[in-house]
């Protein structure tokens, strides 16, 4: 299956230069929302663009979520930098009414989908948090499918997925999948994964480690217009 990754728009339009007729499966890497440059009326309307895509073909377009957008998917928690309180109602009322197209992360074989990565020393935390320790030693698990469904369940353990390390300004550990910073990943990426992921920004795709295990950093939207593609075997 050949894959179109797209990370950290803020509000960015560019993804409409794609060709998403190229493409067996498109993948957001989420934050949709908050940005420097563009204004509240079309990072509004760029994430209701998308929403719309996604339920036009729900089985080709996968939505994850970002830390920036935790903020008014979950508002008032998970605050982080770029909070728009002015905004924040319709951008909440939006999130709110399509909750359901959103989720933590994708998997498809061994290559792991999230926003920004999982560390080993988070997963065991996050494992044995949730009573799972022994899923940490089953090779080639659906790791995507367990951080879904504590996502999806409104209890405290869901609080575990935003976890925010020192940094990135937290005072958690380590840093869960949307909030991991790429010190963090990128020497201590999972064995027996593929990671993509966006969250931290780089000038050009970048990825680290090798067959066994490995992380690929995809947020270049600052520097270039530029979406990471990717042919992953059935």
């Amino acid at each position: 299956m050949k894959f179109l990754i797209i990370s950290d728009l803020h509000g960015r339009t560019v993804w409409k230069e794609a060709d998403f007729t190229r493409y067996d499966q498109i993948i957001f890497l989420g934050d949709y929302t908050d940005s420097y440059i563009v204004d509240d009326e079309i990072i509004y309307s760029n994430l209701n663009d998308i929403i719309q895509l996604k339920q036009s073909n729900p089985d080709k377009f996968v939505l994850l979520i970002g830390n920036h957008d935790a903020q008014y998917l979950h508002f008032p928690s998970y605050r982080c930098s770029g909070f728009r309180a002015w905004a924040q109602p319709a951008l909440t009322d939006l999130f709110d009414k399509h909750y359901h197209l959103f989720q933590m992360a994708y998997q498809h074989g061994t290559y792991l989908f999230t926003h920004a990565g999982i560390t080993n020393q988070w997963l065991m935390r996050f494992l044995t948090k949730i009573g799972n320790e022994a899923l940490m030693i089953t090779p080639g698990y659906y790791l995507a499918g367990l951080l879904n469904e504590v996502y999806g369940e409104p209890s405290p353990l869901r609080n575990l997925l935003f976890e925010v390390s020192a940094r990135r300004g937290g005072h958690d550990p380590f840093s869960g999948p949307i909030w991991a910073d790429r010190s963090e990943t990128k020497f201590d990426y999972l064995a027996g994964f593929h990671q993509v992921v966006g969250h931290t920004p780089i000038d050009d795709f970048m990825t680290i480690g090798n067959e066994q295990g490995s992380i690929t950093y995809t947020d270049v939207l600052q520097t270039k217009t530029a979406f990471y593609e990717i042919t992953i075997p059935d």
